[in-house]
């Protein structure tokens, strides 16, 4: 499925292709990109009618947008835990000390490459890839089993994709097996980045 735009619009039609699509292949973890809890809580209402379904939430880490804070509210911590939702909060896999270096001295680091190579197919999509092997990292998800993750632009979500990740000391490994649904364009100004060329 292609979204015509990509951000927030899109997420309980993503979150539904997403919760759907792990039905039909039998996956039973769902990994979900949420920094204030607006698409956890949206994803712990689709994934309740699935008792054999885990659901992960992997937010921001603290400090994302200003030293010290934690974006997520501790009241919507405590109501996904109470709803059976896992959450996850740590460094950025594409976002760790590498970016101290980078941002202090310059240059490029293998993270940021890696992370914009994934842009291509959509910030949505990025994240996704990013998620789902922190997860596994911090031992929400199976090892060598495929899940769902999902993602999106900005706010909200609208990226889903089927992955088997794998440990970020074996990053390549992973296999994308679906792109279950992202925005056609990768951002909302697209039409303003690429000016069609004339005959």
């Amino acid at each position: 499925m292609y979204w015509e735009r990509p951000g927030k619009q899109n997420t309980h039609a993503t979150l539904a292709a997403a919760v759907g699509r792990a039905r039909e292949i039998g996956a039973t973890h769902i990994v979900v990109a949420s920094g204030s809890g607006y698409t956890a809580l949206a994803a712990a209402d689709m994934v309740s009618a699935y008792p054999d379904m885990v659901l992960v939430v992997v937010t921001h880490h603290t400090g994302f947008t200003a030293p010290g804070v934690q974006e997520m509210p501790s009241d919507v911590r405590l109501e996904l835990a109470s709803r059976g939702a896992q959450v996850l909060t740590t460094t950025h896999l594409f976002g760790n000390v590498e970016r101290a270096v980078t941002s202090r001295f310059g240059g490029l680091y293998p993270g940021g490459v890696i992370a914009n190579t994934l842009r291509m197919f959509g910030k949505g999509v990025k994240v996704c890839v990013e998620i789902a092997t922190m997860a596994l990292d911090a031992g929400l998800i199976p090892y060598g089993r495929e899940v769902v993750a999902v993602a999106g632009t900005g706010s909200g979500a609208d990226s889903a994709i089927v992955i088997i990740p794998a440990h970020a000391k074996d990053f390549f490994d992973g296999q994308i097996l679906e792109v279950i649904c992202k925005p056609r364009r990768a951002a909302e100004d697209a039409d303003r980045i690429f000016r069609p060329i004339k005959d």
